[in-house]
């Protein structure tokens, strides 16, 4: 069992730039396209410069929200050209690659998220995400074009995915190692979605114990999200911890 690899656009405002976009990832083999809030979609000029790629504009998935488009995602990687405010890992697209090559041979579903052409991913977007993929670009004039920026990663998914034997292709590739039985959804990775509801839950306990006295809880929060996305809890770790804040509210209660 392999996991899979979707693309998020987020907040896409030239159409053109998901046409684009699809062609970079049908040229690497890549068709699961995820678009969230796009500002102009479905249009001509997305056809238009998809050059054939059309297959995968007609099976995108378009999304109200970041959250809708990650749902069921064990591993969520961020692409950026500049460091953030917002600590996280950051990888070469390379080393960014081999690690969700390595996710998907253990059967995890993984997203690849790039945000808007002018001010890329927000914070809040970010805090979404495990890692980041830092695109080592010139710093004097790190602009990249988001079709770009997609071909890029693309083609580093591509080269990972020969040398593991994941794809066929012209390039000579490893064996595949045996997958062996398919792995207890309870011992990978936590989903998106799972994480999520954990963290809402979380929230509202430390609004109920009055744990921010009064504060701004935006760094309490970064930073626990931090600790549990590193931590990377699976389903059962985390209905244990659900199970505790649960007991605390009606102790508290």
């Amino acid at each position: 069992m392999v996991g899979g690899v979707r693309v998020v656009l987020v907040g896409t405002q030239h159409p053109g730039n998901i046409g684009s976009a699809a062609r970079a990832m049908k040229t690497m083999g890549l068709d699961a396209l995820f678009l969230v809030a796009p500002e102009r979609y479905p249009d001509r000029e997305a056809n238009a410069l998809a050059a054939g790629a059309d297959d995968v504009l007609d099976a995108a998935r378009v999304c109200a929200t970041l959250d809708e488009a990650l749902g069921d995602c064990r591993l969520v990687l961020a692409t950026t050209a500049r460091r953030r405010s917002v600590p996280m890992p950051e990888f070469a697209p390379a080393e960014a690659a081999g690690r969700v090559v390595a996710a998907q041979r253990e059967g995890t579903d993984v997203a690849l998220v790039f945000g808007r052409e002018r001010t890329g991913l927000e914070n809040d977007e970010l805090q979404r995400c495990h890692a980041a993929i830092r695109i080592p670009a010139n710093p004097g004039y790190s602009s990249l074009n988001l079709a770009a920026a997609v071909q890029v990663v693309a083609y580093e998914w591509r080269v990972a995915s020969l040398a593991a034997g994941l794809v066929a292709g012209e390039v000579q590739a490893l064996p595949a190692s045996d997958p062996g039985p398919a792995p207890d959804p309870d011992e990978r990775p936590a989903t998106h979605a799972e994480l999520e509801s954990f963290f809402e839950h979380l929230a509202r306990f430390l609004d109920a114990i009055d744990f921010h006295k009064g504060k701004a809880p935006d760094m309490v929060t970064q930073r626990l999200r931090r600790l549990f996305l590193r931590a990377q809890p699976d389903p059962r770790e985390l209905r244990i911890l659900r199970g505790i804040l649960s007991d605390a509210q009606r102790q508290l209660r």
